[in-house]
């Protein structure tokens, strides 16, 4: 992991489309603005591995609903 200090105003950029920069620090939080190219997600961490989780179920619930098919489709012949 890459650990850098910005200031309040500074920005940092990631390749040649993204530009995050540090808007204000109150306490213990930081408001940061993100500029990504149109279309491009950005989710918060816990959104992201719901995502992934949610993806993960409806891959293994499509893997079952073939595995029912091809069983009723042996049954058939």
């Amino acid at each position: 992991m890459l650990i850098l200090t910005r200031r309040a105003g500074e920005s940092l950029h990631i390749g040649e489309n993204v530009k995050i920069t540090v808007l204000g620090i109150q306490g213990r939080q930081v408001k940061i603005g993100i500029e990504v190219p149109q279309g491009t997600a950005v989710y918060r961490e816990e959104v992201y591995a719901r995502i992934l989780e949610e993806n993960r179920q409806a891959v293994m619930a499509a893997e079952q609903d073939l595995k029912a098919a091809a069983a009723l489709w042996k049954r058939v012949k």
